[in-house]
């Protein structure tokens, strides 16, 4: 009981440091003002900005195989493999969309999402908890956190392709 007391403790300040470091990066990326929603081709047309996905999960299996159904799909797929690196591209990317994986090292997805949630400027964007673990205290504790669905490892490519599709904003 005490361990986990001290797990959850020293989780807390991780979570209020990184939410420091976000805000910092934040206010950096928002001076440069880097999104744009449309995008200029050759011949003068416009075409509409992609769907920003980030894939967040510390097996390159998991990373490589939803990169690669979703960029066939047509969206702009970026991944990380932890939570920090993660926290670091939303803050560069503005994803529309985020997968993060629960069991990861460092910072798990439950903090990862909470960070996310607890963000004035990403409160807004969904994430997908993505796991191995379909029990329900699972699936409460990632509601609690603020996610937005549950997907279980291994998922389809339609399953995969469904949240994406209940998600789009764009």
């Amino acid at each position: 009981m005490r361990g986990e007391l001290d797990g959850l403790i020293t989780a807390r300040k991780n979570e209020e440091r990184i939410l420091c470091q976000t805000r910092l990066t934040r206010e950096e990326t928002m001076s440069q003002k880097n999104v744009d929603t449309s995008a200029d081709t050759s011949d003068g047309k416009t075409e509409p900005r992609k769907l920003r996905v980030l894939v967040v999960d510390d097996s390159a299996t998991i990373r490589r195989s939803a990169e690669t159904m979703l960029t066939k799909e047509g969206c702009e797929v970026f991944t990380a493999e932890n939570g920090f690196e993660a926290l670091s591209k939303i803050t560069r990317h503005h994803p529309d969309l985020i997968f993060v994986d629960i069991m990861m090292p460092r910072l798990d997805g439950y903090q990862t999402c909470a960070i996310i949630k607890n963000n004035a400027e990403f409160r807004d964007t969904p994430v997908v908890m993505l796991t191995s673990k379909d029990g329900l205290f699972d699936m409460a504790r990632g509601r609690v956190v603020g996610s937005d669905q549950y997907l279980t490892k291994p998922f389809t490519r339609d399953e995969l392709l469904g949240a994406v599709k209940q998600h789009a904003s764009v």
